[in-house]
């Protein structure tokens, strides 16, 4: 005798305890995000809590693209520039940032966290898709070739 295939059970199926996944989650559970409300922190992977970035000035002078060289020589540094805007990232991660995501200390978070995000601030990466930089290096190698670039160019 051949063997018959068993079909799996779905909703309505009269299978006792059987209920398929999207009878489970409704898109009414976890509405899409807004940007306009905010940074939805509750379901983010807590982009910006694995860095700190502060602005730094343009190079200008020999010795600033000298000190500019030497961060870049240090791991987790990344030095960018956006309408010209200098920033140095240091990628590390918030010693207060759970496994899961979320801060241990949310309700006494400091200020800048609080801030991030919010409707007319900077947006909040959860909505970047790709980020855009006018200038982003990694290492030193690559902003010397920049540099080398550069320098040529304005001759």
């Amino acid at each position: 005798m051949p063997k018959t295939k068993t079909k799996r059970p779905t909703a309505g199926s009269g299978v006792s305890g059987f209920v398929s996944l999207a009878m489970l989650h409704s898109p009414l559970d976890h509405p899409e995000p807004n940007p306009d409300e905010g940074g939805p922190c509750h379901v983010c992977t807590a982009r910006c809590c694995r860095y700190i970035a502060m602005q730094i000035d343009k190079p200008a002078e020999e010795a600033d693209y000298d000190h500019i060289r030497w961060y870049l020589m240090h791991e987790g540094i990344v030095v960018w520039a956006d309408d010209e805007d200098w920033y140095l990232e240091v990628r590390t991660v918030c010693r207060h940032l759970r496994a899961d995501n979320a801060c241990d200390i949310y309700e006494t978070r400091p200020q800048i966290c609080r801030d991030y995000g919010l409707p007319g601030q900077d947006p909040c990466e959860y909505f970047t898709e790709h980020l855009a930089y006018d200038l982003f290096f990694q290492d030193d190698e690559a902003f010397d070739k920049w540099v080398k670039k550069e320098k040529k160019s304005k001759r």
